[in-house]
Parts: structure tokens; C-alpha cells; sequence
């Protein structure tokens, strides 16, 4: 797996009890060997805007934590979503 779709993971796995667009979009990552533009090219719409809602704020959180890298990653997704 790509180390943007395993931050990606990560940061779904504190979706998965609340959200249950966190949790399918979770499950979907667990096995998933293709790359990440394949990925979210993929997503429904519904995946689409749930990662919408929420990247903006783990990305915010990344760079708090001085995580450029994680910032950087995440940044990748969100920039491909919209």
C-alpha cells in the first residue's frame, strides 16, 4: 500500500465507530493494493464528500503536530477530491 493510502487508513480508523462512510471507506483500504489515484478515482460521491468534510481538519491537525509529511500526503488526496 502507498504511504498516502496508509495515512489515509489511519486517519479513517478514527472514523470507524461514528461514521459509517469512515468505516466502508476504512474497510475498502484494508486490502486494497492498487495506488491512489486509482483509489479515488473509485470513491462514489458519498466517499467523496465524507473525505471532504473531513481532511481539511487532519490536515490542519498534521501540521500542527509538525507532521509535514503526513500534511503533505493527506494535502494529495484532498487536492485530487475536489
Amino acid at each position: 500500500m502507498e504511504q498516502t493510502l496508509a495515512y489515509l487508513r489511519e486517519i479513517l480508523s478514527n472514523y470507524t465507530e461514528s461514521h459509517k462512510d469512515g468505516k466502508q471507506i476504512y474497510e475498502h483500504l484494508q486490502g486494497y493494493t492498487g495506488n491512489e489515484n486509482e483509489f479515488i478515482r473509485n470513491l462514489s460521491q458519498k466517499d467523496i464528500q465524507f473525505l471532504n468534510t473531513i481532511l481539511p481538519e487532519e490536515i490542519k491537525y498534521a501540521l500542527n503536530e509538525q507532521d509535514e509529511k503526513r500534511a503533505k500526503e493527506l494535502n494529495s488526496v484532498y487536492e485530487q477530491l475536489i
